[in-house]
């Protein structure tokens, strides 16, 4: 059987990450997790402890200090996920703005399907987000847009957080040298892997915003992305033959 990790960041999600873990576990398929909690003042990461006792062969944390952005945070994790083996590697949101019910949609896209990375997308099948205001969702749905237009990358929602990886991909990567920290490191990492010369292909999802807890977003993140997209298309992308490795504090 294929291994699979869902790799899932977390600041301050004490509502929400009991019960995204106990719906991801509640799946066929044998998903396993690892949360990467940037030093949560709320508690989180005392919530997974007690939860790595009822499942200890199954649920990970590794525990850093501060808010080092999203994108450092899915870096620790893949590196991780990579040292131990898995075959699949996921990306997924704490609350349940990803739905854990398309885990199964976004592997076998890549199982079955022949993708090397497949994509949750909002906006591959017309415009699939419930409870977002309409500013925000003008906003995001032009950013990609705008990407694809700069980087010539026919990927529909380029900017989508919610993903299945082959291991090899991330391999193939140097991670140590992707820039971006917010949202733009979800651009780039697609167009990094668009360019090394795998297939991605889009799963459409229907994306409900949060119901519990506060949204990360900021004017920021996009403003990282906007400039970052221009430096991305003149980067030269060489791929590496193993992934380094970082220390960080791990509970397995």
């Amino acid at each position: 059987m294929d291994s699979k990790a869902v790799i899932i960041p977390t600041y301050n999600e004490k509502e929400n990450i009991e019960k995204i873990i106990r719906a991801v576990f509640g799946l066929e398929g044998e998903y396993h997790i690892v949360v990467i909690d940037d030093g949560s003042p709320d508690g989180t990461a005392a919530i997974v402890k007690r939860l790595q006792k009822e499942f200890p062969a199954r649920l990970f944390l590794i525990e850093r200090s501060g808010k080092n952005g999203l994108g450092t945070a899915y870096i620790t994790g893949f590196k991780w996920a990579v040292g131990k083996g898995y075959d699949y590697i996921f990306e997924m949101d704490a609350d349940f703005s990803h739905n854990p019910d398309d885990l199964p949609r976004l592997y076998e896209a890549c199982s079955k399907g022949g993708a090397d990375l497949a994509i949750g997308s909002r906006y591959c099948a017309g415009v699939s987000v419930i409870n977002w205001p309409i500013g925000r969702v003008v906003m995001s749905y032009f950013a990609s847009v705008y990407v694809r237009k700069i980087l010539g990358m026919k990927i529909y929602d380029t900017t989508a957080g919610f993903k299945c990886y082959r291991r090899r991909v991330l391999e193939t990567i140097d991670l140590d040298k992707v820039k971006m920290k917010g949202y733009g490191f979800q651009i780039e990492m697609k167009y990094t892997t668009y360019r090394l010369g795998f297939r991605l292909c889009e799963v459409p999802i229907i994306f409900v915003d949060r119901k519990e807890g506060t949204s990360k977003m900021s004017s920021g993140i996009f403003g990282e992305a906007f400039w970052g997209v221009i430096g991305m298309k003149f980067r030269k992308i060489r791929p590496v033959s193993s992934p380094k490795t970082t220390a960080a504090t791990i509970q397995d």
